[in-house]
């Protein structure tokens, strides 16, 4: 039934959905609006690939980075195989709850998990691909035709992946729709599932890839060695510049993808429980006008003279924020009827405001929530800001002082932007009133319609750093070309942090609305294991959902407390990783003749290999932790308890995210800044202190942090595939309390088997080993 919620009717939710006639038609629009996107997307790449390629110098660098990156994510993806298989037949296994053909439902969530996980791994090869195709041409063009053209092709790059982004999504979600209508949501959950999990594992694979060699590089080449950033005789270089693709280009680009598909996912599953139809098709509507107004910020984004090219891109999202805003409130209104009868909901129960005007604001919600995410990142992350600053002047008194005050840039800044999320979701909540679920879900919606710049923004900056890295390595750059290179650098690195606060923006909203779809599933299964006698026990079942149940609060527990452990595993990765490049470059200065002078040449794939090795061997054990623990919660604990745990999850990994994204940001600002000439400039005992706190803050910002975001997605919804389970086993004809606390056992286990592996392995390498040698 249409207008079905926990708050009016919790056991019942009617799926018999059918997308015909005029909806049919728009879903239609929706896809073919997805191939638009991608062609655009083929023509920015092309319009890339146009541009020149500078020195046969420049060239051969550049070539080293894309076969290192290339050869890194192929091992990578033959790794996450392994994973993709057990949960393709995990899928096949778990039911479905009220599907209308529950053996065809499971066999197709199965399907578009590999598809999901297919797109997610497919915009984040692509996206690197051509970045490290793009950066070279960045610096030729720096060199020999100025600021602007320059900018424009690092900006192309990134409109490149945000049209793939929002291509593949788009596509994925209304193929789904027009396949199977009312069964859409069971079989979507397969699809963002598979997203969420390569994303999860490439974020935190090549966050451990891009900081080991970042933080090992500064360490050896900058502090030890008081020689700049991308100087060719360290060893580390090459690496330093591939994982910043495989981080920050196939990583992000892979996340941002999943937060667009789960978003939909959630707001497809909640919106056809809320308006039947209307709700399956208007979520797809909104990001398809995002789709549009993406294209138009991205036309648009074009430098004037004399402006600050932060300025430029800052100026493009909010006129693309703006116009997905109006698009989407017109859409609303010529979409969704003006009175709740027509959508067959009691006037007496419905919210205030209509349906048009309801969904109107929670999307335009979403999009203010990016706006002023975007404005408060900046604050906290800019060097033109008074965080940043205050953290670079203590750089004069050490750097402890460094660190500490960089801490608390990251602790206070996660207030307020938790503040700002959570007033983003009340205000959605209030707004949708018996449909908050849904409304919440639609400000996701909003959200994704910035997505294409966001993408865009992003991919800008590690595009911009390797240019940088490039011409100084290469050193056919002339200084006034150096200093353009110098001033993008500067923009990407603002652009990255920016971003980043965004991405976790969309992850609260997309894990909020899939909590929301675990809530709904779990009353939904429960009703089909008891049938006619739910009525007696409805109402307890329901009650143990309150938060003062003790069980609840130990879920919540339990799920703060595997944010920090994910935490501490990404960031203790990069640590034994980082140990083994520097004891490696160290080795490579004491032993190869003539590297300090310029005439021995580093051996640059050993670092490479180091990296690869270390991080597809350490991202296993946060994977596991993910998928495990809300098995060993849930079929341990509870129904109740698994969303006390989501919730705890949630709310922890929000701060986390966000102190740790921040506080890394400030720390590399702050060093930028003082290499800028502040407080002693290079080669000060002031920029020794930033460098320090910027290694810190290497595996912080790019590792741990944006890793959070998938893990949200992932750890709901291996919670939303399992819950029938866990309902079958519980109640009804199908009670078993010995297999359900069995299954519980075996994930604890599992989970406490790779954790032990994890800390038995060696932290670094001695002097006295070769530097192939760490310890399995």
């Amino acid at each position: 039934m249409a207008g079905s919620h926990p708050s009016l009717s919790p056991l019942a939710v009617d799926t018999a959905l059918d997308v015909g006639g005029g909806n049919l038609v728009l879903v239609l629009v929706v896809a073919l609006l997805s191939l638009v996107a991608l062609g655009f997307g083929a023509m920015f790449r092309k319009e890339v690939l146009a541009a020149g390629e500078g020195t046969q110098n420049m060239r051969t660098i550049a070539q080293a980075v894309q076969e290192g990156a290339d050869a890194y994510l192929q091992r990578q993806f033959r790794t996450l195989a392994i994973f993709a298989a057990v949960a393709f037949v995990a899928l096949l296994v778990l039911p479905v709850g009220d599907a209308d053909n529950a053996t065809l439902v499971r066999i197709f969530r199965s399907v578009f998990f590999l598809i999901g996980a297919g797109f997610s791994a497919a915009v984040g090869y692509l996206g690197m691909s051509l970045a490290v195709r793009a950066n070279l041409r960045v610096a030729a063009a720096a060199e020999s035709e100025g600021r602007d053209p320059a900018m424009n092709i690092g900006l192309r790059t990134g409109a490149m992946v945000g049209m793939l982004t929002v291509g593949l999504g788009l596509l994925g979600a209304s193929v789904v729709v027009l396949l199977f209508q009312g069964d859409a949501p069971k079989v979507l959950e397969g699809f963002g599932f598979g997203a969420a999990l390569l994303a999860m594992f490439m974020r935190v694979g090549g966050g451990i890839f891009t900081k080991a060699a970042d933080v090992g590089a500064d360490l050896v080449g900058k502090v030890e060695n008081n020689i700049p950033e991308d100087d060719p005789r360290n060893a580390a270089t090459i690496a330093d510049n591939v994982g910043d693709n495989v981080g920050d280009c196939a990583g992000m680009a892979a996340d941002l993808f999943e937060s667009y598909a789960v978003t939909l996912v959630a707001a497809l599953i909640l919106g056809s429980q809320a308006f039947g139809d209307k709700g399956l098709v208007f979520p797809l509507l909104v990001p398809a006008m995002g789709a549009l107004s993406a294209i138009v910020g991205v036309f648009i984004t074009k430098p004037r003279a004399g402006e600050n090219g932060l300025t430029t891109i800052n100026r493009a999202f909010y006129i693309s924020a703006a116009i997905g805003a109006v698009g989407s409130v017109v859409i609303a209104f010529l979409y969704l009827p003006g009175d709740w009868t027509e959508l067959g909901i009691d006037v007496a129960g419905a919210p205030d405001a209509s349906p048009r005007v309801m969904a109107s604001v929670a999307v335009v919600i979403g999009i203010v929530l990016a706006a002023a995410i975007l404005a408060l990142t900046g604050y906290f992350t800019g060097t033109d800001f008074r965080p940043v600053k205050d953290v670079g002047r203590t750089s004069l008194t050490g750097a402890a002082t460094v660190i500490l005050s960089g801490l608390s840039v990251g602790f206070e800044s996660a207030v307020y932007t938790a503040l700002v999320i959570g007033a983003a979701v009340f205000g959605a909540a209030v707004v949708g009133g018996q449909f908050a679920l849904f409304a919440v879900a639609l400000a996701g919606c909003g959200l994704l319609t910035t997505v294409g710049v966001i993408v865009a923004m992003d991919t800008f900056g590690p595009v911009s750093d390797n240019a940088q890295g490039i011409a100084e390595m290469s050193g056919d750059v002339s200084p006034e070309g150096a200093q353009i290179l110098t001033e993008l650098d500067a923009v990407g690195n603002t652009t990255k942090a920016i971003t980043k606060g965004i991405a976790i923006a969309t992850a609260v909203l997309a894990a909020s609305a899939l909590f929301a779809s675990y809530t709904q599933d779990a009353l939904s299964a429960y009703a089909e294991s008891l049938g006619d006698a739910v009525t007696a026990g409805g109402l307890d079942f329901y009650l143990t959902f309150v938060v003062f149940d003790a069980k609840v609060l130990v879920g919540a527990l339990l799920g703060a407390s595997v944010v920090f452990l994910f935490s501490g595993l990404a960031i203790n990765a990069v640590g034994r990783a980082a140990g083994a490049v520097v004891y490696e470059v160290r080795r490579q200065f004491r032993e190869i003749p003539g590297i300090m002078e310029g005439t021995g040449r580093p051996e640059y794939g050993r670092v490479v290999d180091i990296v690869t090795r270390d991080s597809l061997r350490e991202l296993a054990t946060p994977g596991i932790l993910a998928i495990l623990a809300p098995v060993a919660v849930g079929f341990g604990l509870g129904v109740a308890p698994l969303a006390g745990f989501l919730a705890g999850a949630i709310a922890t990994g929000t701060l986390m995210a966000v102190f740790l994204a921040n506080a890394g940001g400030a720390w590399d600002n702050a060093k930028k800044l003082v290499e800028d000439g502040n407080h002693g400039g290079k080669g000060s005992a002031a920029h020794e202190a930033t460098v320090i706190g910027d290694t810190v803050g290497d595996p912080f910002k790019d590792t741990a942090g944006p890793a959070i975001n998938p893990l949200l997605k992932v750890m709901n919804l291996v919670s939303l595939l399992i819950v029938a389970a866990i309902v079958q086993l519980s109640y009804g004809d199908s009670e078993n309390d010995v297999l359900r606390i069995l299954i519980a056992v075996l994930a604890a286990l599992g989970i406490a088997a790779a954790v032990y592996v994890s800390k038995r392995r060696s932290s670094v390498i001695g002097d006295d080993q070769p530097a192939t040698t760490t310890t399995v």
